[in-house]
């Protein structure tokens, strides 16, 4: 049976994957936009560096809970990462796209917040208000990257 540090241990883990996750994908949407789009490079960069953030704070306090900290990315978002790389081979490299797929990636990372702060996962005191702090700027990264997608329709 796992205690509450472990469990919380494993939650901030899963956070720092998903979290590892986004950065990759901002910086790989970043690397597909085109000139013109110097305004979502700067939307992207901001985002990345967020979750940059988040890593550190979440590896903090695993390792303050005596845990090992996760460096990895989650199988999902290396698979997420392959289908971007083939759907620009046949669909290109527009604005559309690619905000159609960070904000799939943003569903991806506010549903695991969401997961995150669930009764079930009896998380400590302080690793429940870290993760609530940080899912606001992920629910305010999905809006924003929705509202954008939505602009271009």
């Amino acid at each position: 049976m796992e205690t509450t540090t472990e469990k919380s241990i494993e939650v901030l883990n899963d956070l720092i994957e998903i979290n590892n996750d986004r950065i990759d994908g901002f910086d790989r949407a970043s690397k597909e936009l085109g000139e013109s789009d110097s305004d979502l490079v700067a939307v992207f960069d901001k985002f990345a560096n967020d979750s940059r953030r988040n890593v550190q704070e979440l590896s903090a306090a695993v390792a303050q809970s005596g845990g090992e900290v996760e460096t990895g990315n989650t199988a999902s978002g290396t698979i997420h990462r392959a289908w971007l790389d083939v759907k620009a081979t046949f669909s290109g490299h527009d604005r559309e796209s690619i905000l159609e797929e960070c904000e799939r990636g943003e569903d991806a990372i506010k549903k695991a917040y969401q997961s995150a702060l669930s009764d079930i996962n009896g998380l400590t005191a302080q690793h429940s208000q870290l993760i609530a702090q940080q899912q606001q700027v992920i629910n305010e990264g999905h809006d924003t990257i929705k509202a954008l997608r939505d602009s271009q329709a």
